[in-house]
């Protein structure tokens, strides 16, 4: 029997072409219609089925939008799903779908820095590979991966790191998990502990305002936090270091939500106890704010949001960033 693989269109750039008299390109493309444009499906001995999901640039896609396409995937019967979307969001929507995705069956998300109309669209190799990935048992209990210019990554580490760029997504802590090699699926890593949260239905999304340190700031941007959010992610300068003049915003904000310690940088980790001066990595903690270790602060934001939404603790708070931050996650 072969394999049964759902593809979930949301739109982007994938699924683009040029606006009516020459216009910028737009999301038009059906899953069908996308999937038309892929050579090679018919090689390969899996049922696809196209579901047009949503038809939306990358940008416009909710957390609604997500938590609806993580309940469509838990329902589906598929072996194996594949989302195609706009790139973005990808590296923020992947890790939510990883962190509500509680199956064991692979999902993979894709898309493309070139829409169809522009010469060597990236986005027909892409969904090829996908759907390969999706197809492979080896890719069975990694939750959400995402799939781009033949590299394989988890979604807790990948990154969108450069604005056009058909080769953009990359994971800087720990580099991709596999590749796919003549059609077959390579993992280089085998598998890996993940987060994951289960959200009641319908409930409405804790407000999360990120922030990042920048030199010379007086912090008077963290003030209005208090009464418009429920938890707050900074991306602090370095190893978790901010301006003076953020503490006592900080020191308040963090006696009254959640308030999550993350690096600006493009890799490393968030230290413990290297720096002890006025807004150090050692004095923000003392402070009460939570470490997020190598969690990116995009990630982190999205993490700190699912678990305020699904009702957690301080201490399971706590526990969940411990695990999504160890440079294995």
């Amino acid at each position: 029997m072969s394999t049964h693989i759902a593809v979930f269109s949301l739109g982007g750039t994938i699924a683009m072409t040029p606006g009516a008299e020459g216009g910028g390109a737009v999301p038009t493309l059906s899953g069908d219609q996308l999937l038309a444009t892929v050579p090679g499906l018919a090689e390969l001995d899996v049922k696809i089925e196209a579901i047009d999901f949503r038809r939306l640039p990358g940008a416009s896609l909710s957390f609604d939008d997500l938590r609806d396409l993580a309940a469509a995937i838990h329902d589906s019967d598929a072996d194996g799903v594949v989302v195609t979307q706009g790139t973005d969001s990808i590296e923020e929507t992947a890790y939510l779908l990883d962190l509500l995705h509680t199956g064991q069956v692979p999902v993979v998300v894709t898309g493309a820095m070139r829409n169809a109309a522009l010469a060597g669209p990236d986005g027909p190799a892409n969904v090829l590979a996908a759907i390969q990935v999706a197809a492979d048992p080896a890719a069975r209990e990694l939750g959400c991966l995402v799939v781009f210019a033949d590299e394989i990554h988890a979604a807790s580490r990948v990154r969108k790191t450069h604005s056009t760029s058909v080769t953009t997504f990359a994971s800087p802590n720990g580099g991709a998990v596999g590749h796919v090699v003549e059609g077959r699926p390579r993992f280089l890593s085998g598998p890996r502990e993940r987060v994951t949260v289960r959200l009641p239905a319908q409930v409405r999304f804790a407000r999360v305002a990120l922030v990042t340190a920048t030199l010379g700031d007086d912090g008077e941007i963290l003030r209005p936090l208090v009464n418009g959010c429920e938890g707050l992610v900074v991306a602090a300068m370095g190893v978790g270091h901010v301006p003076a003049a953020y503490l006592d915003a900080l020191t308040f904000l963090a006696e009254r939500m959640p308030v999550v310690l993350t690096s600006r940088t493009r890799a490393g980790s968030v230290l413990t106890h290297t720096y002890g001066y006025s807004g150090s990595e050692s004095d923000l903690l003392d402070r009460g704010l939570i470490n997020a270790g190598f969690l990116h602060p995009y990630k982190a934001r999205i993490l700190l949001t699912a678990l305020l939404t699904a009702g957690a603790s301080r201490s399971e708070i706590e526990e969940a960033f411990t695990r999504a931050g160890d440079a294995r996650a």
